[in-house]
């Protein structure tokens, strides 16, 4: 059972952004998206989460197109945290969390629902805000509810693009800890676009990195997060350490002419 995409193609009118792509998310696995700045992250995000219609390529969710789902189906199947969520102004955090059922829902929430809506927020450390507005809140607390929303939408598959942008540290390594015990729990997938290198080395599965608006990499951290694989994508001269707590990446210098966004 996997998220397929193959041989996708995407564009902005006649430039070119994704040419080729093809990747696939097994359920039980975390794979990290890691694109350099303005090279077509976000595009990938909205293409495969049905969006953005493709210019050529497919999209398939368990062997089935997602054009071939209706919207009620497709949520239920999967989950989209964008870089900036939006929400109602007057909205609490329990409201916000609870719309995450709006799939499984006819006329109002059953018991099930705000059970399930409070443990997505105890999940994402959130509990103790839940009839707070969203407004009031930080960009750091904002972005764990909506993380709670998507954890109540119960999906098959969680698509975030930078989930962890607005977190201070504690709270990155705390998402990405609880979302890969989340995914190999229930055996769901994620693709997940993410800036921090180290995160994608010590907390995924799997890693693709685009160069060039194709697949450069794609396979483990351990294989694809090298050295000569930084340097080729991001431009940036690095160095692997080796820790007892896992492997980092040193940044030492950028590169002339090599790697980056545009």
């Amino acid at each position: 059972m996997t998220l397929k995409v193959t041989d996708l193609y995407q564009s902005y009118g006649s430039h070119p952004v994704l040419e080729g792509v093809s990747f696939e998310v097994e359920k039980g696995e975390v794979v990290a998206l890691l694109v350099p700045n303005c090279s077509g992250k976000s595009t990938i995000i909205k293409t495969v989460c049905d969006i953005m219609p493709p210019k050529g390529g497919t999209i398939e969710v368990d062997g089935a197109d997602v054009h071939s789902y209706d919207s009620s189906e497709l949520a239920k199947l999967i989950s989209y945290v964008p870089q900036s969520a939006a929400a109602a102004v007057y909205t609490t955090v329990m409201d916000t969390v609870l719309l995450g059922r709006r799939p499984y829902i006819g006329w109002s929430y059953r018991p099930e629902d705000i059970d399930i809506a409070v443990k997505a927020m105890e999940r994402m450390n959130v509990d103790s805000l839940s009839d707070k507005n969203v407004s009031e809140l930080s960009g750091g607390q904002k972005q764990r509810v909506f993380l709670a929303r998507s954890l109540a939408q119960d999906p098959d598959y969680f698509i975030f693009d930078e989930p962890t942008s607005a977190l201070d540290l504690k709270f990155q390594m705390k998402t990405m800890i609880s979302m890969k015990e989340i995914i190999h729990e229930k055996g769901a997938g994620m693709l997940i676009a993410l800036h921090d290198i180290n995160l994608a080395l010590n907390y995924t599965d799997k890693v693709i990195m685009i160069k060039d608006r194709k697949v450069h990499r794609f396979g483990t951290p351990e294989e694809t997060i090298t050295a000569e694989s930084i340097r080729e994508v991001y431009g940036v001269e690095t160095e692997i350490i080796e820790t007892g707590h896992g492997r980092y990446i040193l940044p030492i210098a950028p590169c002339e002419g090599e790697g980056g966004g545009y």
